[in-house]
């Protein structure tokens, strides 16, 4: 099984026409994933390579039937995109970007609560690498040959470290149901949390890894979850332990401010709740196989 997208699933790429958004579209159609059309504002009507292009994600909602949308948008323009798929009754939104203004999500949180929990789209980035059900479908730019279909899921703020650990995992004949990059931005869709409780109620699921870094409270707030709620064991790495404090590395969000927010406090906050700590980038296979 899998959570959030599967081979049935009927994606839409904003931003299809675009140089990235065409090659990444061609990649996700052709590992197998369900691409029904895609938003180009002004060029709707046309086809670009075999598919259908509408001016806006509403129209393309009406006539595909699409629940998924995957954006491309650059930066400047690519919270309108969020927020036009919100409107348009998508249920999950996969984007991208890298670089979108903080005050620009911020208005994006405050328009996606003007719906009902009940009709509310699940954002998953921004800033992340997307979403991959192995042997199934994925819709973000991760190379899906390094994905082995199994029975671990996989979340993360690095998209990078994401791949290291389904390689290693691979290696060792472990396969994965899901992985999901929620992104590396201070203010993003999706949380460690989110998905895992995801993950908890998924039946293909049996274990899962989670890759953090430094800043922000969203491993804590993980802690927190898994410690309570999860019955499904967890290994966790943390990114930054040598980052030293006030100093960005990498990710915008990427920071530590306060107090929890650094690598090894958050090492500790999460041995604490039960998980198995994955000490170094190059220890992910046997963590993994330890605790499977």
């Amino acid at each position: 099984m899998s959570i959030l997208i599967d081979k049935t699933t009927k994606v839409l790429v904003l931003g299809l026409t675009g140089r990235i958004g065409s090659f990444h579209a061609e990649d996700m159609r052709a590992y197998g994933t369900n691409v029904v059309g895609g938003v180009t504002p002004g060029k709707g009507g046309a086809l670009h390579n075999g598919l259908p292009v509408f001016n806006t994600v509403k129209g393309a909602v009406a006539e595909t039937g699409a629940t998924f949308a995957v954006s491309f948008v650059p930066p400047p323009f690519a919270a309108d995109s969020i927020m036009e798929c919100a409107d348009a009754g998508i249920e999950t939104c996969v984007c991208i970007a890298d670089g979108i203004p903080t005050q620009d999500m911020i208005r994006v949180k405050r328009y996606m609560r003007r719906y009902k929990e009940a009709r509310r789209m699940r954002l998953i980035g921004p800033n992340c690498a997307g979403i991959i059900s192995p042997g199934q479908a994925f819709a973000g730019l991760m190379p899906p040959s390094i994905y082995l279909p199994g029975r671990v899921g996989i979340v993360g703020r690095s998209g990078t470290l994401g791949y290291e650990a389904a390689s290693q995992m691979k290696a060792r004949g472990i396969g994965v149901s899901t992985s999901v990059g929620i992104g590396g931005d201070p203010i993003n869709g999706s949380s460690f949390r989110d998905i895992l409780e995801l993950f908890e109620q998924d039946e293909g699921t049996d274990a899962v890894v989670m890759v953090g870094e430094i800043g922000g409270p969203q491993e804590a707030a993980a802690a927190e979850y898994i410690r309570d709620h999860m019955t499904k064991p967890v290994a966790a790495y943390v990114a930054g332990l040598s980052a030293p404090k006030g100093r960005r590395m990498g990710h915008a969000g990427a920071i530590v401010s306060a107090f929890g927010e650094s690598a090894q406090e958050k090492v500790e906050i999460l041995s604490d709740a039960g998980v198995t700590i994955v000490p170094t980038p190059s220890a992910f296979g046997p963590a993994v196989e330890k605790m499977m």
